[in-house]
């Protein structure tokens, strides 16, 4: 059974940083096709923030990019999301993702807070 385990979110002003992440278990990481990182604000639909493809290809949302960047340690089996730069409409639940074959397996989410 894979387990997904966020960590890493909080309160932080704008223009702060925070790292979350995300320790997979029950799978090694090196072996997963696609893992990424979603938000969903309330009132809004999940979105995709930011993903890693075959362990090198990175995409990430227009609102992101250049603020947040997406790795993964395959020694640690965690993935990581670097939210630099934060703004108050990255207030919002964050979700880390993983899928592989016909699978795909979600964490508990992690509250991220960015007051003006």
């Amino acid at each position: 059974q894979v387990r997904l385990v966020e960590s890493g979110g909080g309160l932080v002003q704008s223009g702060g940083t925070l790292r979350l992440s995300c320790t997979v278990s029950g799978r090694r990481i090196s072996s997963i096709n696609i893992m990424g990182w979603y938000r969903q604000a309330p009132g809004n639909q999940r979105e995709l923030v930011a993903n890693i493809i075959s362990g090198s290809k990175t995409n990430y949302a227009d609102s992101v990019k250049g603020r947040f960047t997406i790795s993964r340690d395959n020694a640690k089996n965690t993935m990581y999301l670097q939210m630099n730069s934060l703004k108050p409409e990255d207030t919002a639940v964050y979700y880390c993702n993983v899928s592989y074959d016909i699978y795909t397996f979600w964490g508990q989410g992690t509250q991220v807070t960015v007051s003006s």
